[in-house]
């Protein structure tokens, strides 16, 4: 059983719903530094999410690939029978769900990150150029 003197943190889930984002809490800050602080926090960040985005992607890309192959050479063998005409329906029928749930979960989404960028272009050119490192290495 915790202990009840034990510190903890509390969530500000109103400031949330007010439009206050999670992006805007942790780069609010930042938005008025200096330019060369923001291109420096910008490069480091997006060179640390690019070099992550390809080893995870190069580990996913393998399996992926892996698993296509065996079930290729299972169903050439004949293990198993794809209905490929019924793969297509399903995987349109789950696109187009996913669609209408991400639309209703997260309706401003793609506006909140379009206005965050706007107002810290230093903050996210530095990103896209540290991303794009990232990726280089």
């Amino acid at each position: 059983m915790a202990n009840d003197n034990e510190p903890f943190e509390v969530l500000d889930l109103d400031a949330i719903r007010r439009g206050n984002s999670w992006i805007q809490s942790v780069f609010g800050d930042i938005s008025r530094q200096s330019a060369a602080k923001q291109v420096a926090i910008g490069g480091a960040t997006g060179w640390i999410s690019g070099y992550l985005f390809v080893k995870v992607g190069k580990i996913a890309a393998a399996t992926l690939g892996t698993t296509i192959i065996l079930v290729q050479i299972a169903q050439y063998k004949g293990y198993i029978k794809i209905d490929w005409k019924k793969v297509q329906k399903e995987m349109n029928l789950a696109k187009n769900q996913m669609s209408k749930e991400i639309s209703k979960k997260y309706p401003h989404y793609s506006q909140n990150m379009q206005t965050f960028f706007k107002q810290n272009i230093f903050l996210g050119t530095g990103f896209a150029g540290g991303f794009l490192i990232g990726m280089a290495f």
